[in-house]
């Protein structure tokens, strides 16, 4: 038998995945994989329904439709000043990751170098490899996750075609400041290079941060890519609804990538989203506040327990450190057994990482429900406790 694609089947089963089907398996309360619980609203539900039902239900453009590409830029008009021309500078994807695939294959021709600061999303890497980019890994650890701007510096070459930049960030919970951005947009001017700015938790930060887009800075609108998601914006994972936003001459070439991966998105689900982005600024205010109880609410318990936690500015996870409850394995042993011993299930932060060498953290998701991030404490308290 011939052999398959040799970079993509090198990479094995996400740790998402791997540590879900271990939760189910044991009945753990699955605080590992980021999907969020009970908060999802219910007039943009609806509203989905109702669109199904009315119709249509055929292709609508690859682009998406004028309705929906009009709300984002209207969104992006309203809380970070941008102005867009939605027809010309707004696609809809079939989730985040596409939107990330569609950018990087786009752009990246073989031997382009590409920026990746670490921790980083488990996608990123597969999809730069297999488009024929080479890596410059730099990275941010814990327990502060200060950015080292030494490093960041000497990853750019004249070669560095883009970086992916992701904030707020998973797993490390960072919001990027201003400071920090206008120093990554002298890079990017300096070096003539693109940034696909993954920014899909742009509306999950706390203790009154504030998300600031990239693209907002000036000279950055031309070499941008803003991606969004209207999974993490409605808690509402499973429709898989992305966007990009670019200048014309840039997403350009991440159209045509686009049209051979997916297509399109369905209709109904477009329709629904278009609604939800004008939801009243009390919607968004309300999304923050909960999970920012919620967090409080789980980090709380978690110092109870034992662990050293993490300060999180924005996503859905705190990471913690597990070493004073005197475990000597590696994060992922420590994952394995509160999955299989106490029934929570959480993911090893090293995961993120090439190198394994940060291996004392685990992140827990806090978009869960009062219930059972209550339950997960218990279990964790009985388990440490005995």
């Amino acid at each position: 038998m011939k052999p398959a694609n040799s970079i993509l089947s090198s990479f094995g089963t996400t740790i998402f995945e791997t540590m879900s089907r271990l939760a189910q398996a044991h009945g753990a309360v699955n605080l590992g994989q980021g999907f969020p619980e009970g908060l999802e609203p219910a007039e943009v539900v609806a509203k989905a329904a109702e669109a199904l039902t009315s119709g249509p239900n055929q292709y609508p453009s690859m682009m998406g439709t004028p309705e929906l590409r009009a709300a984002i830029g209207a969104h992006d008009k309203r809380f970070y000043g941008l102005d867009l021309d939605p027809m010309a500078e707004v696609m809809v994807t079939s989730g985040a990751t596409e939107a990330l695939a569609s950018c990087l294959f786009g752009l990246i021709e073989p031997g382009d170098e590409v920026v990746l600061i670490e921790p980083l999303y488990d996608s990123y890497l597969p999809i730069i490899l297999r488009a024929g980019g080479i890596p410059k890994l730099v990275r941010v650890a814990p327990p502060h996750w200060d950015l080292p701007r030494d490093q960041l510096a000497a990853a750019f070459s004249d070669k560095t075609k883009l970086i992916v930049l992701n904030s707020p960030t998973n797993p490390a919970g960072k919001v990027w400041d201003a400071d920090e951005l206008a120093f990554l947009a002298g890079l990017l001017e300096k070096h003539d290079s693109y940034a696909v700015c993954d920014e899909v938790y742009e509306h999950l930060v706390y203790d009154d941060r504030r998300h600031v887009p990239l693209m907002s800075l000036p000279g950055m609108r031309e070499r941008c890519l803003k991606i969004g998601s209207a999974g993490k914006i409605f808690s509402l994972t499973g429709w898989k609804v992305g966007w990009v936003i670019a200048a014309p001459a840039l997403l350009q070439p991440v159209a045509k990538a686009h049209q051979y991966l997916t297509f399109t998105t369905p209709p109904n689900l477009q329709a629904a989203v278009a609604f939800g982005l004008g939801l009243p600024d009390a919607y968004y205010q309300g999304l923050v506040t909960l999970l920012q109880a919620r967090r409080d609410l789980l980090a709380a318990g978690l110092e109870r327990v034992g662990f050293q936690v993490l300060n999180t500015g924005g996503s859905y996870f705190i990471s913690a450190d597990f070493r004073p409850l005197e475990f000597s394995g590696s994060d992922e042993e420590f994952c394995r057994l509160i999955t299989e011993k106490a029934g929570v299930a959480a993911i090893p932060v090293s995961a993120f990482y090439q190198t394994k060498d940060v291996d004392h953290f685990a992140r827990f998701c806090f978009a869960k429900t009062d219930s059972a991030i209550l339950e997960a404490i218990s279990r964790l308290e009985r388990y440490f406790g005995s």
